[in-house]
């Protein structure tokens, strides 16, 4: 009954299956968790079960090949996907009034509303995902919120963040929040060493993770890994101009400027808490890094400035502040 390629979260599954089947799942659910422990894959599997030949998302019959292959389409017979657009990464009013993309050209074969309205397939619901839903703006959420209050019957939308306090409240307060955990370690590595992940990583990878399988691409894991010994470098008063690169944004990256940054950002907020951690005699969370981190837990470092002004970082990053500038400001409270 259950897809065999969802790691963890057992327990969600099966309460969601059995509030379904019994009538009582409410139209309007909000996923929220850490970034990349499966919470979009849990939302797909109430849709794929559906269109599944043996109605168990088995992941094996022609059904279900519509949601296993590389490129999801946007819109299937009982399901549509809001996602965010375009290098500001937002989802705009236009995607949910009318179906267009930011290129004003058709992603859905109707608005949202509308889409949302239709009779489903015999023996379906109509599922409406909304990945990201962080990044709905202001305009785009507004709209959605007497549907979101009364979705018509069988019509069900799931939002999914790991970000719910940027959502409206207003949008918040019409959902029921399920919250997900963490994968446990061995979960999220199994999935990984199915990916083709080496022992030798074991360590690095889990730690990086907490849980999640956000660094299953390789590139993204050594880019982490490359900013952690950055930040160690200039918490031991380093240069900034000779570590800064792996820091800064990569102008290639489809992801903003300030999602990127947003990343390196929260590392330093960790390898701080891993300081107050070993100064109280603790074991750090980053481990593979205990070495490098533990001559920087001296009782003499300020660790409240800094933490300081990673937060007001974060804080500014939607004002798409200039990058360099910002985390040489955090790297010089470092020294503090």
């Amino acid at each position: 009954m259950y897809s065999p390629d969802i790691a963890g979260h057992q327990a969600i599954r099966e309460r969601l299956l059995d509030r379904l089947n019994g009538g009582r799942i409410r139209g309007s659910l909000l996923f929220t968790g850490p970034e990349g422990i499966g919470k979009r894959r849990v939302a797909l599997e109430l849709a794929q079960r559906e269109i599944c030949l043996r109605r168990s998302a088995c992941g094996q019959c022609e059904g279900c090949r519509l949601f296993t292959g590389e490129d999801l389409p946007f819109e299937l017979p009982n399901l549509l996907r809001i996602t965010p657009e375009g290098k500001a990464g937002v989802i705009r009013i236009d995607q949910i009034r009318e179906g267009l993309d930011s290129n004003n050209q058709p992603r859905f074969s109707r608005g949202v509303i509308e889409w949302a309205a239709l009779a489903p397939a015999l023996g379906c619901h109509r599922w409406i995902l909304v990945e990201e839903a962080h990044r709905l703006n202001e305009s785009s959420g507004n709209i959605l919120l007497k549907t979101l209050e009364e979705p018509p019957a069988d019509t069900h939308f799931i939002l999914v963040t790991h970000r719910p306090e940027a959502l409206l409240q207003t949008i918040r307060s019409r959902c029921e929040r399920i919250p997900f955990a963490p994968l446990a370690p061995r979960e999220a590595w199994a999935v990984a060493q199915r990916q083709g992940w080496q022992d030798e990583d074991h360590d690095r990878w889990t730690a990086l993770g907490e849980g999640s399988l956000r660094f299953l691409d390789e590139a993204a894991f050594r880019r982490a890994e490359a900013q952690v010994e950055a930040w160690i470098a200039l918490l031991s008063g380093r240069p900034f101009a000779e570590w800064a690169e792996p820091l800064l944004p990569e102008k290639d990256s489809p992801l903003a400027q300030g999602e990127q940054l947003r990343q390196p950002l929260e590392l330093l907020l960790r390898l701080l808490a891993d300081l107050a951690r070993l100064r109280a005699g603790e074991s750090p969370a980053l481990a593979p890094w205990r070495e490098e981190l533990t001559p920087l837990a001296t009782p003499g470092r300020d660790l409240k400035a800094p933490q300081e002004a990673v937060l007001q970082a974060l804080r500014h990053l939607p004002r798409n502040l200039s990058p360099e500038p910002l985390l040489r400001e955090v790297a010089l409270a470092l020294g503090s």
